[in-house]
């Protein structure tokens, strides 16, 4: 009862307080206010984000009270709210030389450094912060920690020391997720998938969490997973646009293109237009062979962003397959010039060029395609039966030396098997074959889908039986 009674008199004095000292910066004159009444009209400017007007209280309170380096302390914090970091920094190192280190001075320090976007001071600071840390506390101080260095990148540093701040704190959601989070940057998605887990069996409700378990399984390619995930995460927030166009790149990935367009318009539907969603929505058209739509629909995303290279090569892609190869080729190559680093466009390019039998610049871009993606497994094979046509010798030879070059191609053994074999090295293909075998059945059956004059061939079909 008598505690309520305080704490009604201290709001109703810091409310005249507040009234007092704004009527002084509108020109009223002021007397003296005790330290303890300015340090509550500070901490309250600071509060609710009036940083200027804390910035005012700070000065006059270090002008009555010069001693109390708590002031200086708050004028920092003050100035540092209005972006006045490197001053707020000077204030704090003058403070540094004559006060004895204390939690609240090393958090602000360490949170400007943050702020000035200097992570390695930022780290230093709040160290030295948790030894002058509650236990309780210091979970909170890991997590700082933690955010700078997945500000420069160390995700996987970033988990050690968030897995510190959950020994501190094992309740501690929020460094759950943040552990999900980087273990889904570094591409350690299974670790991710745990995590996000996890802490959705502590908040089932969380869309956030849902929506990024959905990211986490469409990343390491378990669209059917992902989907599942979003569902979720849309029953708890039907209004969350990016987890639709997020969905609709699943269906789209599980060649479920009605599923997909149908996404891709709500995603539309809630966050406006947006090239990116119009270009799939073509994509999915043109995989149904919906030609006039896919048109469409590119052309709606070229005109919200004319250099959208997706765009561009999705219309030369349906004039290709319309039988207008050379109108495609026009506009591919447009893509290209928004886009030269990617080894998709060079390689549909190399495939439209091959198609008017212009060899030379097939042979070019088939090869700059490589240069840009060595693992492109579908390009490889397209290069490899492109040289075969002329010559399996040729073919074999590039192989090889590309295999010396670049031996994490998965694809390029078995393409290696496949050459042999048309050579008429038979003996030596079972034997290469037998060994893709091993190291990866799944991989090496793509043999017969390269070959399937192979599945006629009992010599080739017994190994597999042999697995």
């Amino acid at each position: 009862m008598f505690d309520d009674d305080d704490d009604d008199f201290a709001e109703n004095k810091l409310n005249e307080d507040i009234e007092y000292f704004e009527a002084h910066l509108k020109g009223e004159s002021i007397g003296f206010m005790e330290s303890d009444r300015l340090e509550a009209l500070i901490d309250h400017y600071l509060l609710v984000g009036q940083y200027a007007k804390a910035r005012s209280a700070s000065e006059m309170a270090n002008y009555h009270f010069y001693y109390n380096d708590l002031f200086k302390l708050r004028l920092a914090q003050s100035m540092s709210g209005l972006g006045l970091l490197t001053d707020a920094l000077d204030i704090l190192n003058q403070i540094e030389k004559t006060a004895i280190n204390n939690l609240e001075l090393l958090l602000t320090k360490a949170s400007i450094f943050s702020q000035l976007r200097d992570p390695k001071n930022a780290i230093k600071y709040f160290k030295i912060a948790l030894e002058y840390c509650e236990i309780e506390d210091r979970d909170e101080v890991y997590i700082d920690i933690a955010m700078e260095h997945q500000s420069m990148g160390e995700y996987l540093e970033a988990c050690k020391i968030l897995k510190e701040a959950l020994k501190a704190n094992p309740q501690n959601e929020a460094a759950l997720y943040e552990i999900a989070f980087c273990y889904d940057q570094a591409g350690f998605y299974d670790k991710a998938i745990k995590c996000y887990s996890d802490f959705i069996d502590e908040s089932p409700y969380s869309f956030t969490a849902w929506y990024n378990l959905g990211n986490a399984f469409s990343k390491s390619e378990n669209f059917e997973k992902a989907i599942w995930a979003y569902d979720y995460s849309i029953l708890i927030n039907p209004d969350f646009g990016p987890v639709y166009f997020n969905m609709g790149n699943a269906y789209l990935s599980l060649e479920k293109y009605h599923q997909a367009i149908e996404r891709f318009l709500t995603c539309i539907k809630l966050d406006g237009d947006d090239a990116m969603s119009y270009c799939y929505i073509g994509e999915a058209h043109e995989q149904l062979n919906e030609f006039k739509l896919a048109r469409h629909y590119y052309q709606l995303s070229i005109e919200l962003a004319p250099t959208l290279p997706e765009a561009w090569l999705g219309l030369g892609i349906i004039e290709d397959l319309e039988g207008k190869t050379k109108e495609g080729i026009i506009l591919i190559q447009k893509a290209l010039d928004f886009d030269p680093e990617n080894a998709a466009i060079h390689h549909v390019l190399a495939g439209a060029y091959e198609k008017i039998d212009n060899n030379d610049l097939a042979d070019k871009y088939y090869q700059s395609s490589l240069m840009l993606d060595a693992e492109d497994e579908d390009c490889l094979m397209d290069y490899v039966a492109f040289k075969a046509k002329n010559s399996s010798m040729d073919a074999m030879d590039f192989l090889q030396n590309f295999i010396a070059e670049h031996n994490s191609n998965p694809i390029s053994a078995v393409l290696e098997v496949n050459l042999n074999w048309m050579l008429g090295q038979k003996k030596h293909a079972l034997e290469l074959f037998a060994k893709c075998l091993s190291n990866n059945e799944t991989n090496a059956k793509q043999l017969f889908e390269i070959n399937p004059a192979l599945l006629d061939d009992q010599d080739f079909v017994s190994l597999t039986q042999d697995e």
